[in-house]
C-alpha cells in the first residue's frame, strides 16, 4: 500500500514539474516586431515568378470567355427566372419545378422566364483591390476606401501579372462594359460560330484550371454564409453579410478557404437531350442531364464538350417513362 502511495506521489511530482517547464509567459510585446518583421520578409517573397505566366493566361483566357460568350448570345436564346438565378438556354424555359425566389409563397414553383444576359451565365464575383498582398485589414468604415474589381483579376495582379500590359489590358473586366461587345449576326458564318464556340470552350478550361493552380500559391478567402470572396492573407472586417444582420455579429463574414467554385462559378443549367421531350417537365427532372450553362451555350453553337462532363450530361441515359407515355397519349388523341 505504501508502495502504490509513493508510486502516486511520484506520478504528481512529475507532472507538477513537467507543467512548471511549459508554463514559461510570453510577452507579447517583445515578440511584436519580430512577428511584423517576418511578415515583411514574406511579402517580399512575392509574387512568385513561376506563377506569372499562370496569372496572365488567366487573363487572356478569361478575356477570350468574355468575348465568346457575349458573341454566342446574339446567335442562341437565354432565357432566366424572374424570381431566382435559374437560367435555361433555349427558345422557352422548362416546366421543371425548381424555383425557391418566390417570397411568402409555396418553395418549388414552375419559373417565370424572362430574356437573359451575360451576367446570367458569368456571374460577376467582385472582392476588394489592395495594393499589395500583406496591406492593412479593411475596416469597416474603411469600405469605401477601396476598389471592387473581380476577383479573379484581383487574383492575377496580386501574382505578378501586369494590368497595363497590351495584351490584358481589356474593357473587359466589367462584365456590364462587355455585354455588347459581341459581333453582329450578319457578319459570322455556322463555321464561325463553331470557331468561337470551341475557343469559348478552351478558354473555359484554361481559366478554371488556371485558378486552381493560383490557389495553392494565393491565399484567398471566401464567407461560410455568403458569397463574399477577399484575396488575401485574411478576410476584411467589412459587415456585409446579410445572413447575420440582425444578430450579434452585425454583418461579420465567417471565413474560410475559398475554391475554384467561388471565384469562377459554373452555374449548372438543365440541358436537353435528342431524347428528351421539346420541353422539360417536372416529372423527368431525375432523367435529365446537366452541365455548366458556358459549356451548354457552346455545345448548342456546335461545340463538342469534353469527355469528362458526359456522367454529369447524361448523355447515353434514358428519358423519363412518364413523359413517353404522356406524349403517346397526346398523339392518340390527334387521330
Amino acid at each position: 500500500m505504501e508502495g502504490m502511495r509513493k508510486m502516486v506521489w511520484l506520478g504528481f511530482a512529475c507532472s507538477g514539474h513537467s507543467r512548471r517547464l511549459y508554463s514559461t509567459k510570453v510577452d507579447l510585446r517583445k515578440l511584436r516586431p519580430m512577428i511584423l518583421k517576418r511578415i515583411e520578409k514574406r511579402a517580399q517573397l512575392y509574387p512568385v515568378r513561376a506563377m506569372i505566366p499562370v496569372a496572365k493566361e488567366v487573363l487572356q483566357a478569361r478575356n477570350i470567355l468574355i468575348h465568346g460568350v457575349s458573341t454566342l448570345l446574339n446567335f442562341l436564346p437565354l432565357m432566366a427566372c424572374k424570381f431566382c438565378p435559374e437560367i435555361y438556354i433555349g427558345e422557352q424555359g422548362h416546366l421543371i419545378q425548381t424555383c425557391w425566389g418566390y417570397k411568402h409563397r409555396a418553395k418549388n414553383r414552375v419559373h417565370e422566364w424572362i430574356k437573359g444576359g451575360l451576367d446570367d451565365i458569368l456571374v460577376p464575383v467582385e472582392s476588394f483591390h489592395l495594393y499589395n498582398m500583406y496591406q492593412s485589414v479593411i475596416r469597416h468604415n474603411e469600405r469605401f476606401d477601396f476598389d471592387r474589381i473581380p476577383a479573379v483579376v484581383e487574383l492575377c495582379w496580386q501574382a505578378g501579372a501586369d494590368p497595363h500590359e497590351e495584351n490584358l489590358n481589356s474593357s473587359s473586366w466589367n462584365l456590364d462594359a462587355a455585354s455588347g461587345s459581341g459581333l453582329e449576326a450578319e457578319s459570322l458564318s455556322p463555321n464561325d460560330l463553331v470557331s468561337i464556340a470551341n475557343k469559348t470552350i478552351t478558354a473555359w478550361e484554361t481559366l478554371r484550371s488556371g485558378v486552381e493552380k493560383l490557389l495553392l500559391v494565393y491565399p484567398v478567402k471566401v464567407c461560410k454564409y455568403c458569397s463574399e470572396v477577399h484575396v488575401g492573407p485574411s478576410g476584411h472586417k467589412a459587415r456585409l453579410c446579410g445572413v447575420f444582420k440582425y444578430e450579434s455579429w452585425k454583418g461579420a463574414h465567417f471565413w474560410m478557404k475559398a475554391n475554384v467554385d467561388n471565384l469562377v462559378p459554373p452555374k449548372i443549367v438543365w440541358r436537353r437531350r435528342p431524347q428528351d421531350p421539346p420541353v422539360l417537365v417536372n416529372d423527368g427532372k431525375d432523367f435529365y442531364g446537366r452541365v455548366p450553362a458556358v459549356l451548354d451555350l457552346c455545345s448548342k453553337a456546335g461545340a463538342i464538350v469534353p469527355a469528362k462532363y458526359n456522367c454529369m450530361m447524361k448523355v447515353q441515359g434514358l428519358s423519363a417513362p412518364v413523359n413517353n407515355q404522356l406524349y403517346g397519349i397526346i398523339r392518340e388523341s390527334n387521330f
